[in-house]
């Protein structure tokens, strides 16, 4: 039986609530669902951030109970100028 799962994403001091959710049918679903969409957005923090030391990216998961787990991924650039 499938659970609808949320999928909160925090970039930076941004914080974006997912207010639909997503069902799917156990953890090992929600855990690829979830690291799918985060480097999903890693794969756009170059553009936006090119020159931060560094950014945090987070997608928080939770259903109808509160809080199931959370996927975090930091960026940075460390640039020789030699």
């Amino acid at each position: 039986m499938s659970r609808r799962y949320f999928f909160d994403l925090r970039d930076g001091n941004a914080f974006a609530a997912d207010e639909e959710g997503v069902e799917l049918p156990d953890i090992e679903s929600v855990q690829e669902e979830a690291a799918l969409s985060l480097a999903d957005m890693a794969r756009n923090v170059e553009r936006k951030h090119a020159h931060s030391v560094g950014h945090r990216m987070a997608i928080e998961v939770r259903d109808e109970s509160g809080p199931i787990l959370k996927l975090k991924f930091m960026f940075e650039v460390d640039s020789d100028s030699n």
